[in-house]
């Protein structure tokens, strides 16, 4: 198994610089695979910035390269976080959504551009978008402990309906937005996620979650011992409710800060972490790690799909990510009803 992983891994990272460097190609201005490589080595100083016209050197590292670099962030963190889910509820349907996080953390960011707050400041969406999700995970655990303890199934209970009911307030905004046409078409583009006019501040606004990650890898032992049972992992002296509480908190804190830098980017958490489980097995030590690859490798081709297939940009890389997630999620749904009997 260990060499297996390792060779998942190594195909992972060639698979993701093979992606990288075929986005940083990708736009209306013609930039070669060696000019481009040669542009990241003079922004490095390794070469000088002098013998490069100064129009490659800006979109290089004003539009290319943020926009690169926050696809795999964002993926990292979906995929990420949805590798945890999965794990902590021992359902492979488990999503970051699951808890109503997501629609928490898409609540707030609609809330920013509905009030002219995004206008106004950068940090205005992430600040929001994680009172969304902070509010949302407190509010489900707290029905969750209204039995005396969290119990996983009404925790998922509770998820599905604040997330349910985070979805009609959104809902409500967006129809209230359509007076106002420009809002109204930030809004709904942003709900289906995109990746278009990302700056180096979003890079900076999602980089804590991506420091944050080496915690939640930390974890991998407990996930392992929660996948066997909350009673046998009480058995062996793990601090099951602890231990959870930790874990929905790190997820919380990547869900907001990744959708509030790409959108609703739905299916990342879903589809990569069950790819992986089938490639590597479900111990978490090797499984997160390599959904976090996999998830920054995925979320990069869908863009490159998205701006190979449309050059104007009308369709965002989440329609992408839905169109070959929804097809999986219902093939799981299906082959678990057949399991089921």
């Amino acid at each position: 198994m260990r060499g297996r992983a390792w060779l998942t891994f190594c195909t992972l990272c060639g698979l993701l610089l093979g992606l990288l460097l075929a986005n940083l190609l990708q736009g209306p201005a013609q930039i070669s695979a060696l000019t481009s490589l040669q542009l990241i080595a003079a922004q490095l100083g390794w070469l000088p910035a002098e013998q490069f016209p100064g129009w490659q050197l800006d979109i290089m590292q004003y539009v290319r390269e943020p926009r690169v670099l926050v696809a795999m962030f964002s993926g990292a963190c979906f995929a990420l976080s949805g590798a945890v889910m999965q794990g902590l509820f021992r359902n492979p349907l488990a999503s970051p959504s699951v808890l109503g996080v997501s629609s928490g953390a898409s609540l707030g960011a609609v809330l920013a551009l509905y009030l002219g707050l995004a206008a106004v400041s950068v940090w205005a969406i992430p600040l929001l978008a994680g009172l969304g999700a902070g509010l949302t995970l407190f509010l489900v655990y707290r029905i969750a402990l209204l039995a005396g303890h969290a119990v996983l199934s009404t925790l998922l209970l509770a998820g599905i309906a604040v997330g349910a009911m985070n979805g009609a307030a959104s809902a409500f905004v967006l129809a209230l937005s359509l007076e106002e046409w420009e809002v109204g078409r930030m809004i709904v583009y942003w709900t289906m996620g995109g990746l278009d006019a990302r700056t180096w501040d979003h890079v900076l606004l999602i980089l804590p979650a991506v420091l944050i990650s080496p915690l939640v890898f930390l974890q991998a032992r407990r996930l392992d011992m929660l996948m066997l049972g909350e009673t046998h992992a009480a058995s062996v002296g793990l601090d099951v409710g602890r231990t959870r509480l930790v874990l929905l908190a790190l997820t919380a804190v990547m869900i907001a800060l990744a959708v509030s830098v790409s959108g609703a980017i739905g299916f990342i958490g879903l589809l990569v972490p069950h790819v992986m489980r089938l490639l590597i097995g479900a111990q978490h030590r090797w499984l997160l790690p390599a959904s976090a690859l996999g998830g920054a490798a995925f979320l990069l081709l869908a863009d490159l799909i998205s701006r190979q297939l449309f050059n104007d940009g009308s369709v965002p890389v989440g329609v992408v990510t839905a169109a070959f997630g929804a097809p999986f999620f219902l093939f799981l749904l299906v082959q678990r009803r057949w399991r089921l009997g």
